[in-house]
């Protein structure tokens, strides 16, 4: 939801006064979110990783699941990043899933859901409970995607990958949620 202030603007000339109510949007704060996810085995237990800066503030996440997959955690970590911002804010998720990337900027997941949740005639669009997640939360922010080569030094993708991977091995994962 954008956050908006009614604002009088009062504004004088040489011999007359003017008042005149105008919407007033604060900037929005830029955050970025980095994710990966990460699967022992596909199924298997899986984790995400997620952190998120804004200026010099960063806050890490993570979790994971007991039988999952490594494309469910990469949406995952997407849906965890953006549920933890409690305002509306000028969003950079950056990511190493092309899946993820792909689906959301080339339209594929709103496409998806308009057709019933199926990618064609006859294949049914995974995920769709994640996908409906995501595009709902994508909906109270403005968000961009950018994808990065995953284990290729890139220092946020390394810790979220790290992150992800201990979560996977966590003991007493919980089931995954469908």
């Amino acid at each position: 939801m954008i956050q908006k202030c009614l604002c009088i603007v009062i504004t004088q000339n040489h011999s007359s006064t003017f008042i005149r109510r105008t919407n007033y949007f604060p900037p929005m704060k830029k955050i970025t979110i980095y994710t990966d996810g990460a699967c022992s085995g596909n199924p298997g237990p899986g984790g995400y990783g997620v952190i998120l800066r804004f200026n010099d503030t960063v806050k890490e996440l993570s979790g994971g699941f007991r039988i999952t997959t490594n494309n469910r955690m990469e949406i995952m970590g997407a849906i965890k990043g953006l549920e933890s911002l409690k305002e509306h804010c000028d969003v950079t998720i950056v990511t190493d899933s092309q899946y993820l990337v792909n689906a959301i900027e080339k339209g594929w997941a709103k496409k998806w859901k308009s057709n019933g949740w199926m990618r064609n005639n006859k294949d049914k669009a995974l995920n769709p409970d994640l996908w409906e997640k995501l595009l709902s939360l994508l909906s109270n922010h403005t968000v961009k995607f950018q994808w990065v080569r995953g284990h290729n030094g890139h220092a946020e993708n390394e810790r979220c990958d790290q992150l992800a991977v201990a979560a996977a091995n966590s003991p007493n994962l919980p089931d995954d949620i469908r």
